[in-house]
């Protein structure tokens, strides 16, 4: 890896990641407000310093930093803690918010496994504005389903009458399905449609069944289904919970296939 100020920001993010993810660990079994204030104040740094590093890589580039999986893990990260820290202060979250961090180093712990080289000089499918919509809004709805993966976790180890430790199954399936809510459409805009049209001005055809676009496909009939079940109440909070759980998993599989499945989103 580079040792460069883009990396050394990448680091400090990645133990801050860690320390709140041991920090809500005690909170969790002590539920003192003092430990989750300083998870947050950590959260806080780690998400600070991952911003830092985001936007060295992209001076230091020329790009935003969305050409390899080094950078899109990173970036997702960044994203995760962003969509918990716009739900921290709601009341009856504190569980929830104080494992922001947990999910965001797992992410870091993933991308500090690939390449982190800078690439200055991009390949030409990669030198398009499309790329940049595609990746940047597709991670944010990845995201979402990251919230709503931990709500939905936390849901199904409860049980109908309540864990006296976890949130209320019915605040969870609330946060569940709003996050899915801006989701879904942000990864069917950016994943799907300005995915197609990115691929169409690339490689000539919007749509090629390549492992990635299959498998996002999938993703996406997985909420689309989610949200049906959700919306007309025809099935459980448990049921509705391990859709969300199925979703993001294969959301991760999704993005981490091209890598070893091949096909034309295997660059990075």
């Amino acid at each position: 890896m580079q040792g460069g100020t883009d990396m050394l920001l990448f680091w400090v993010a990645f133990w801050c990641y860690l320390a709140a993810t041991l920090g809500a660990s005690v909170y969790a079994g002590t539920r003192k407000d003092g430990v989750r204030t300083a998870v947050f104040y950590v959260t806080l740094l780690g998400f600070a310093s991952n911003t830092g590093a985001l936007i060295m890589r992209s001076v230091l580039s020329g790009h935003p930093p969305v050409t390899n999986l080094f950078e899109y893990l990173s970036f997702f990260a960044w994203a995760i803690v962003l969509g918990f820290l716009l739900i921290w202060r709601k009341k009856g979250l504190e569980m929830l918010t104080a494992f922001a961090a947990t999910i965001a180093f797992a992410m870091m712990v993933m991308a500090s496994l690939f390449p982190a080289d800078i690439s200055r000089q991009l390949i030409p499918a990669l030198q398009s504005y499309w790329l940049w919509i595609h990746v940047s809004l597709a991670i944010l709805a990845e995201a979402a389903f990251a919230v709503a993966f931990v709500a939905s976790l936390m849901c199904l180890m409860g049980d109908k009458r309540g864990h006296r430790r976890l949130p209320d199954r019915k605040l969870l399936d609330s946060i569940t399905y709003r996050a899915i809510g801006i989701g879904f459409p942000l990864f069917t805009v950016g994943a799907l449609f300005a995915g197609a049209v990115w691929a169409q001005r690339a490689w000539g055809t919007p749509w090629s069944w390549d492992p990635k676009e299959t498998s996002s496909l999938i993703v996406w009939l997985i909420y689309a289904i989610y949200l049906h079940v959700r919306r007309t109440r025809k099935g459980s909070i448990a049921l509705t919970s391990g859709l969300s759980v199925l979703g993001f998993t294969l959301t991760i599989l999704t993005i981490l296939g091209s890598k070893f499945l091949g096909g034309l989103h295997s660059y990075g």
